[in-house]
C-alpha cells in the first residue's frame, strides 16, 4: 500500500493528518499555520493560530481577538511528532513559507513569495525539501520585473512632475505589502506621504509590532487640500472611482501592480500610469525558487497554474496542478493577450477597514 503524503489537499486547505493541523486553511478548523496575513490565507474562525511575530498585529487588527501563537523565523514547533518551522518569503511583512518534517520527510508550503529583496520584507530564503507547494501567480514568461530601484525612479520622477504641474499625486496598491513597500522607496525630499485610512491601519499595526516606517499622515476631512496637493497620497485599489479619491481633483493616479506588464491593464484602471510591481515572483523568480528547493515534486495551487506545470513538466521538474481558494486578495481579472491558459488571474484589491 503507498504511504500516505505527508501534506494532503483537501476542501479545508492543506492538511497534515500526523500533526492535526492545517495550513492556511479557508474553512474553520482546530489548528491552523498561517503563511502570511493577507485575507485569502489567513481566514476567521480558527481555534488556534500560529504565525510568523510580524504578522501578529495586522493579524488581530483584520480577524479581532483570535488565539495566536507567533515565533520567529527558524524556531522550531513540534505538533505530533511534526516539526514546523518558518522561513522568509519575502513577500510582505511577516510572509513566511512553512516547512514540515516528520521521519526525515520535508515538504514546505511557500504561500505567495518573490525572490527580489524589497528592503522591507524579510527576504526570501529558499529551503531544501522534498516537496514544495508554490504558487505561480505570474507563471508566465511574458512576466518578467525591472529591478525595484528602476520602477522607484519612475514613480519618483512622476511625482516630481505631477508637484511641477500643480497635480495632486494619488499612487495606489495594496494596504498589506505594496504600500509599505511604496513609502520606503518614495523620494520624500519631494513632500509629505498622506494615507486613506484603510492603508493607515494597517501601517499602524505594523508599527505596533515593531516595524520601523517612514512617517505618514492619514487623511480626514479636515486635512487641507492644498497639503494633500504638495504631498503624495497612497490609497487601495478600493479607493479608485471613489467620492474620497475625487475630493483630491484635479490630480494624476498611478496603480503599482504586476499587473500592469499587460497591454490594456492600465486603461481598464483608468490609472494615469501603471508601474509594473509585485510582492509576487515573476517568471524567472518562480523558476528560480523551486530550483533551489532541490525538489523531488512541485505542487501548484494558484496562478497559472495549467501553463507554468506544463512547462515545469517539461524541463525536467515532476509539476502538478492543485486546487485551492488562494488568490481572493485580489479583485479583477485579467488574461493576457496570445494565450491558451483559460484560468483568469485577479488584481489585487484591499479588505482592510475604510475610514
Amino acid at each position: 500500500m503507498p504511504k500516505k503524503p505527508l501534506l494532503e489537499f483537501t476542501d479545508r486547505g492543506i492538511y497534515c493528518e500526523q500533526g492535526k493541523f492545517y495550513i492556511d486553511p479557508w474553512k474553520p478548523v482546530d489548528d491552523a499555520v498561517i503563511t502570511h496575513a493577507h485575507a485569502d490565507h489567513a481566514y476567521l474562525g480558527h481555534k488556534h493560530y500560529l504565525a510568523h511575530h510580524l504578522s501578529k498585529q495586522v493579524l488581530l487588527y483584520r480577524l479581532g481577538d483570535i488565539q495566536l501563537q507567533t515565533v520567529e523565523y527558524g524556531e522550531k514547533v513540534v505538533k505530533n511528532g511534526v516539526e514546523i518551522s518558518l522561513f522568509a518569503a519575502g513577500h510582505v511583512i511577516g510572509s513566511a513559507q512553512i516547512r514540515v518534517e516528520y521521519k526525515g520527510e520535508v515538504w514546505v508550503v511557500s504561500g505567495d513569495y518573490k525572490v527580489e529583496d524589497d528592503g522591507i520584507s524579510t527576504p526570501f530564503e529558499p529551503v531544501k525539501c522534498h516537496r514544495f507547494i508554490s504558487e505561480c501567480t505570474f507563471g508566465m514568461p511574458v512576466y518578467q520585473w525591472k529591478p525595484q530601484v528602476k520602477i522607484f525612479e519612475e514613480v519618483n520622477s512622476w511625482w516630481r512632475s505631477n508637484l511641477d504641474n500643480g497635480l495632486a499625486t494619488v499612487l495606489v496598491g495594496y494596504s498589506l505589502g505594496k504600500a509599505q513597500r511604496i513609502l520606503q522607496n518614495l523620494d520624500l525630499f519631494n513632500g509629505k506621504v498622506y494615507t486613506h485610512g484603510a492603508i493607515e491601519n494597517v501601517m499602524q499595526a505594523l508599527r505596533n509590532n515593531g516595524v520601523q516606517l517612514h512617517p505618514t499622515e492619514r487623511i480626514t476631512f479636515s486635512t487641507p487640500k492644498e497639503d494633500i496637493r504638495k504631498g503624495i497620497v497612497l490609497a487601495p485599489p478600493s479607493a479608485v472611482g471613489s467620492a474620497w479619491m475625487r475630493r483630491f481633483s484635479p490630480f494624476n493616479f498611478g496603480y503599482c501592480s504586476g499587473w500592469m506588464a499587460i497591454r490594456g491593464a492600465k486603461r481598464r484602471r483608468a490609472a494615469d500610469r501603471g508601474f509594473v510591481l509585485s510582492d509576487h515572483a515573476d517568471w524567472d523568480g518562480l523558476i528560480s525558487a523551486i530550483d533551489a528547493a532541490g525538489c523531488e515534486k512541485v505542487y501548484l495551487t494558484h496562478g497559472y497554474t495549467a501553463t507554468f506545470s506544463r512547462y515545469l513538466n517539461e524541463i525536467g521538474f515532476d509539476a502538478q496542478e492543485v486546487h485551492t481558494l488562494y488568490g481572493g486578495e485580489e479583485e479583477e481579472t485579467v488574461v493576457p493577450e496570445n494565450t491558451d491558459d483559460n484560468k483568469v488571474l485577479p488584481v489585487e484589491e484591499d479588505l482592510g477597514g475604510v475610514s
